[in-house]
């Protein structure tokens, strides 16, 4: 049997809206372990590292340069039978380092029954038939848009922000300010009015938009008076001039510049989180994180990118949820199957569990300070992939030790018990890494 566990080569994806050289943490997890011909140049943006058994760019096993599909499907015991049988022998889930130089596409995942008619009806553009829920863990601060704001800060930037009503048109804004005022608690009749503003913005002529945006630049330029929310947003009049200053400075005139007043502006500190349920409207502007989703993808896009875009169908499935950015934040909790030495105690060490509520995926974050912290993790009825996002340390499995460090990828096979122990120069030093798991409900509850 395949010794379960197994040290990933990785490969990196180059977008434009990636990182450059160096400062981008996909390119230099990539280079720890590189592929054939792989160097950082200074001046190509790299965007993501990819681990999983995704066909688009699949992890291969560094000794053998077999790929972990292979490998799962040829031994159905490193997933554990109850994976492999739900999953149809695959991982069931895409894990990733993004490095974020500047904003992806506003955009959203298509639910399972979505995914299979956007499949079936385009395959070049949406390749899975997988729907594709997501987190986002910061590594270094974060910035991003998420979900749509609570309807009293849209309310006042339609009112209050002239290009925006402009572009919406007098008529549709007036109607949604209305609707909302007069019925703060009817979900039904103000996600139908929010879909009709939101809608007219992304449906506006090329030529509308370029004339609001104008308006909205200049109004920017003004250190963004007409952006002042009075207390309504969290979100302050200077930052959003800012934003669409920096993004007008990105994409020009786009219609991002406008759907950013609809969506809640969040800032993240290193280990704080977001899940992001399908059909759910996003977009991630600067930052280093760590992203697992369902093994998918699939992306609706409607501004801030060259791709493909799909106004209708965005605008049809999104769900227009609205909320305040901190009812989006996921809270993790200390992770209950792990045993951690004196050592690790004493310095304060952690392992954190982000439970999403779904079945694909679950990721702990463990950070060991100091030298010789120890985490000794139960073993788990279903495979997992850890990556070491700083610091160094060894990685056991049985008798089976190895060294880790920034960049190293590992798959652990089911059944597994795994030992994480730290190497630090100095007592203020921290190994800090992820590890993305799936469990089949029935075997173990979720904490």
């Amino acid at each position: 049997m395949q010794v379960p566990l197994i040290r990933l080569q990785c490969g990196a994806n180059s977008y434009d809206w990636g990182k450059k050289g160096n400062n981008s943490a996909a390119a230099r997890f990539a280079a720890a372990t590189p592929s054939d011909g792989f160097t950082i140049q200074d001046d190509k943006p790299y965007a993501e590292l990819w681990m999983g058994t995704h066909p688009s760019n699949p992890s291969k096993d560094l000794t053998t340069g077999r790929t972990l599909l292979d490998l799962v499907q040829d031994n159905q015991a490193l997933l554990a039978s109850s994976v492999a049988s739900k999953y149809e022998n695959k991982l069931p889930f895409l894990f990733k380092i993004l490095s974020i130089g500047k904003a992806l596409s506003i955009q959203a995942h298509p639910n399972k029954k979505l995914a299979e008619k956007l499949h079936a009806r385009d395959p070049k553009n949406y390749p899975d038939d997988n729907h594709k829920p997501e987190m986002a863990i910061a590594i270094t601060p974060f910035e991003g848009f998420c979900g749509f704001r609570p309807l009293e800060e849209i309310s006042h930037f339609l009112e209050h922000v002239p290009a925006l009503r402009q572009l919406v048109g007098d008529d549709k804004a007036q109607s949604f300010i209305d609707t909302v005022k007069a019925n703060p608690d009817d979900k039904t009749q103000n996600k139908k009015a929010l879909q009709t503003v939101f809608g007219a913005v992304l449906s506006s002529s090329e030529q509308a938009l370029a004339t609001a945006t104008a308006s909205l630049v200049e109004a920017a330029s003004s250190q963004g008076a007409d952006f002042a929310a009075g207390g309504v947003s969290p979100t302050s009049g200077s930052v959003l001039s800012e934003l669409v200053t920096r993004l007008h400075g990105h994409f020009g005139s786009d219609y991002g510049l406008f759907v950013m007043f609809f969506l809640n502006f969040v800032k993240l500190s290193p280990g704080e989180a977001l899940f992001l349920q399908a059909d759910d409207i996003h977009a991630y502007v600067s930052g280093d994180i760590v992203e697992c989703m369902a093994s998918s993808d699939n992306v609706v896009r409607a501004g801030f990118t060259p791709k493909f875009k799909d106004v209708d169908t965005l605008v049809d499935m999104l769900t227009y949820n609205y909320a305040p950015i901190e009812e989006q934040k996921m809270e993790p909790v200390d992770y209950p199957y792990v045993t951690l030495n004196r050592t690790a105690y004493s310095s304060g060490s952690e392992a954190k569990l982000y439970d999403p509520p779904i079945e694909e995926f679950s990721v702990i974050r463990t950070v060991l300070r100091g030298n010789g912290s120890k985490a000794t993790f139960d073993p788990l009825d279903g495979p997992s992939i850890i990556i070491c996002s700083g610091g160094k340390g060894k990685i056991s499995v049985g008798p089976t030790v190895k060294e880790i460090k920034e960049g190293y990828v590992y798959f652990v096979g089911a059944t597994a018990e795994c030992v994480l122990e730290s190497e630090a120069d100095g007592d203020e030093d921290e190994f800090v890494t992820f590890k993305a798991y799936c469990e089949v409900e029935e075997t173990r509850k979720k904490a």
